[in-house]
């Protein structure tokens, strides 16, 4: 009976070392099995992201066919957003520094990436859309020249472009998708001045352009 008691005793003790192996085992693999997603993120991460004090050269066609460029001799700034984020992008622009204003040294694109797949007639429909704010953000922009007393059609110095297959959001560094919203900077050269996922004020632009190669 005692020999019985014995290997109960011992086969308690080897089911419950058993259950604490298959947990540490079950708890070890999902650490193992989560390390490369981690990992894959990380890199994507360090790999897609601007690197500010580096040249990009990023070339854009905008909605009016007029065709743009990081380094094509102008100051640019850049703002990646989605139709969602389109008030912040309106507020960049309220926030370009008074001296930009009709100096064709200074440009300002923005990028509107969209999110989400789009049939032909949906991509149509959007890019009315845009057109007709864009006509709006020609209408604050030229309240702002009459009182600088800038005689110049601020139309002319609004450039949008639409970005529905994620091509030029992967040159800004975010993945095809990603619904971030970005500010660049970027230098005579296309050297990356400054950056900023929020909107910058005024003073933050200001700083950053004065930087400019």
């Amino acid at each position: 009976m005692k020999k019985d008691g014995t290997n109960e005793a011992e086969g308690c003790q080897c089911g419950a070392f058993s259950a604490i192996c298959l947990v540490v085992s079950t708890r070890a693999l999902q650490i193992f099995l989560s390390l490369p997603a981690a990992l894959f993120l990380v890199a994507m991460s360090a790999h897609g992201a601007l690197s500010t004090g580096t040249t990009y050269s990023i070339s854009f066609v905008d909605l009016d066919g007029n065709k743009l460029s990081t380094a094509d001799g102008h100051n640019t700034i850049v703002v990646l957003t989605t139709p969602a984020d389109r008030e912040q992008a309106r507020t960049v622009g309220d926030h370009v520094p008074d001296f930009c204003l009709g100096n064709p040294a200074y440009k300002m694109i923005t990028v509107v990436h969209f999110t989400g797949r789009h049939m032909e007639i949906g991509r149509r429909m959007a890019t009315a859309f845009i057109r007709h704010r864009v006509g709006e953000a020609a209408k604050r922009l030229q309240a702002r020249y009459d009182a600088q007393k800038i005689s110049r059609d601020a139309r002319s110095d609004v450039f949008v472009v639409t970005d529905f297959d994620g091509t030029i959001a992967s040159q800004l560094g975010q993945p095809m998708g990603a619904p971030d919203f970005y500010v660049f900077v970027f230098g005579k050269t296309g050297k990356l001045l400054a950056q900023w996922r929020s909107v910058p004020s005024s003073d933050e632009l200001a700083a950053a352009l004065k930087k400019s190669d």
